[in-house]
């Protein structure tokens, strides 16, 4: 079976703000309540060791498709996952689709 991997990163300074304790508790449930229905089968977030300047999160999606890809980023869903982001970062997110695995 083929999967596809979308990478959310988010890159700042150390000034900006990330909250990763709402991003873990909080967004990611969402995001994975919101995109299981279309193909979304897990999310895992990574965060440097030290904080710097430059990735300040990383959150690899996997989906089981590129359907399961475009249905999730254009369902209805895709706007309260959105409008959540400002809960927890002033950093504009960046989506990558990365690879099949």
């Amino acid at each position: 079976m083929t999967h596809v991997t979308v990478y959310v990163t988010y890159a700042g300074t150390t000034g900006s703000r990330f909250d990763r304790d709402y991003y873990h508790n909080k967004h990611l449930p969402l995001v994975m309540a919101s995109f299981a229905r279309y193909g979304l089968l897990s999310v895992a977030a990574f965060y440097p060791a030290v904080p710097q300047p430059g990735t300040v999160a990383i959150c690899e999606c996997i989906f089981r498709d590129d359907s399961a890809i475009e249905a999730s980023f254009t369902s209805p869903e895709v706007t309260a996952v959105m409008a959540d982001v400002v809960q927890f970062t002033d950093i504009a997110p960046v989506r990558v689709r990365a690879s099949q695995i």
